[in-house]
């Protein structure tokens, strides 16, 4: 041992704690990145990470996000472009209070991820890691994964250290297992910093339950309604890349109409010729077939109806959305599968039946009638405005500039109907619950996990405030991640406004036309946050400069590495 360096020996002698092995435990399980938000719980894991580095054992990437819920929303960034489980630490309760809001979005969007939080030492003297700071008595709750249980699939305390390997296992096993999402596991001080009973080794990750499988009987049935439906409709929302072959191709041959209502990523490229836009108007009406995919809530029954004799079939890993405490939406065939495979399997079926060619033309003629018309009223909605810019016009601009390999997070204020997108995962929207400050986030995180794609967040300027944005430049700037937002900035909540109006337009908030509580005048100069940490930004204005400027914010990401923000005014 004479003349190794004493920190090797020291690492050598010491004795592995509950941290290391929950750290070396993650790392098995394919968890590259560990976001983090510390706070006087994480000692263990300083110490975790700290012999890591002296010793290069085998742990994530840790990354210091000041900020929960933009830790949370990166994790669901790198999850898009990966499809790889995340993890993200944080503060006990109060931190786990300000990631709830994220992890209702990954909740509703089917997002695996390990959420742990420390918990207040739990001995109050005696014991290594008990509570030596004044906040570890007020911050102690009853029931700290109360806070967050309806939002996750499971929640587990750690009480021993020689758990710590079986907890992680477990985890993965419930996040993974179909439909996918969030958990959760709160660390007392004591156990974590506890030494192991055993050496650290390698943990084997659990087999996890593959994904439904479509019963073949209903798939039968399903091509023997296609067959004969004279209008069928194809809804989805969320039937994602691994899907877009099979239900391009299926749509393509029977002249089946898909509409990709909020969608959430890519179902069907734009160019399709059976892409019919991402609002079922016009088309639920009429059809006597309407399949339902991945999509919550397919139309709005209060403003849409639907044919009385229609036929509805409701297809997906969990097609009776039962953690929607209410929802009434018709079902006639009801298929639990994983969509991709079911399609696949709706191919075999329909290639057996014999459907009359007319029937499939008169498809085709309908479909490339209602396409016409809608591409007409979209070309006229997105022309050069001659003194404010539009969103429609701002939406095509963007587009054109960032090209179809781009990767865009969208929250809100972008028109999918005028931005193109040919390529899987190269869009993808907020989830369901509409959580604000996500897209920020989310952006940042796919940049992390894909450093070299151009990513692209499009946000309105209240989903830019909800981003914690002095945080999110930080985070840009020190882990250099240059990404291009651009803001949608028509200084209010246009939820909030248009809420209102649907309601009371002809009442008393309409005569201001719904802006009181919905008013964010004056506007901050955004375009100033992101030049405080190094990058681009500029307001934007008149219409006839967008297009450079548009380039120019590119250029900067592309180019020079750095991140970039348009402030483009976008009055209603």
């Amino acid at each position: 041992m004479a003349g190794e360096p004493s920190a090797k020996r020291a690492d050598q002698q010491r004795t592995p704690i509950a941290a290391e092995a929950f750290l070396r435990a993650l790392s098995d399980h394919g968890i590259d990145y560990f976001f983090a938000n510390p706070g006087t719980d994480f000692p263990p894991i300083v110490e975790a990470f700290s012999r890591a580095k002296q010793s290069n054992a085998k742990v994530p990437q840790p990354l210091v996000i000041p900020h929960e819920n933009l830790a949370v929303a990166m994790a669901h960034g790198a999850y898009a472009m990966t499809g790889r489980p995340q993890a993200v630490m944080l503060h006990v309760n109060v931190g786990t209070a300000n990631a709830i809001n994220n992890i209702i979005n990954l909740n509703r969007d089917n997002v695996p991820l390990i959420l742990a939080a420390g918990r207040t030492p739990i001995t109050e003297k005696g014991t290594f890691g008990g509570r030596n700071r004044y906040i570890h008595w007020g911050q102690e709750m009853f029931d700290q994964a109360g806070m967050l249980r309806e939002a996750v699939k499971w929640d587990y305390e750690l009480r021993m250290p020689e758990q710590i390997t079986d907890v992680v296992s477990r985890a993965y096993e419930i996040m993974m297992t179909s439909p996918r999402g969030p958990v959760y596991l709160s660390l007392p001080r004591e156990p974590l910093a506890a030494p192991m009973p055993d050496a650290l080794g390698p943990v084997k990750p659990r087999a996890v339950p593959a994904m439904p499988h479509a019963d073949p009987a209903m798939i039968a049935t399903l091509a023997e309604w296609i067959a004969a439906s004279e209008k069928p409709l194809i809804i989805t929302t969320a039937s994602g890349a691994a899907a877009m072959g099979p239900l391009g191709r299926i749509a393509e041959k029977y002249a089946l109409p898909v509409v990709t209502q909020r969608q959430r990523s890519v179902c069907l490229p734009t160019s399709h010729p059976m892409h019919m836009g991402y609002d079922p108007e016009g088309l639920i009406q009429e059809a006597d077939l309407v399949i339902v995919m991945d999509a919550d809530v397919p139309w709005i029954p209060a403003e849409q109806q639907p044919r009385a004799d229609a036929r509805f079939v409701s297809m997906g890993e969990d097609p009776a959305f039962k953690r929607y405490p209410m929802r009434s939406f018709p079902t006639d065939l009801a298929i639990t599968s994983n969509t991709a495979s079911a399609l696949e399997l709706l191919e075999q079926a329909l290639a057996k039946q014999s459907i009359p060619q007319p029937r499939i033309d008169a498809r085709r003629t309908r479909t490339a009638e209602f396409n016409r018309k809608r591409k007409d009223a979209l070309a006229k909605a997105s022309a050069t405005p001659a003194d404010k810019i539009t969103k429609a016009y701002l939406s095509r601009m963007i587009a054109e500039t960032v090209g179809e390999d781009a990767v865009i997070f969208n929250e809100y204020s972008m028109e999918q109907e005028h931005c193109p997108r040919e390529k899987p995962d190269t869009f993808f929207g907020l989830s369901a619950a509409a959580g604000l400050g996500w897209g920020f986030g989310a952006a940042l995180g796919a940049k992390l996990a894909a450093p070299d794609k151009l990513v692209v967040a499009t946000l309105g300027d209240g989903a830019y405030m909800f981003a914690n944005p002095m945080v999110a430049h930080w985070v840009s700037d020190v882990h250099k991640l240059p990404i291009l937002t651009v803001i949608f900035n028509n200084s209010r909540y246009g939820a909030v406004r248009g809420a209102t109006m649907s309601m009371f337009k002809d009442g008393a908030a309409g005569q201001d036309q719904g802006r009181f509580m919905a008013d964010l005048d004056p506007s901050p100069a955004f375009e100033m946050a992101v030049k405080m940490q190094g990058g681009h930004g500029e307001r934007v204005e008149n219409p006839a400069d967008l297009p450079a400027a548009l380039k120019r914010a590119r250029d900067v990401v592309v180019n020079e590495k750095r991140q970039a923000l348009l402030n483009v005014i976008v009055p209603y």
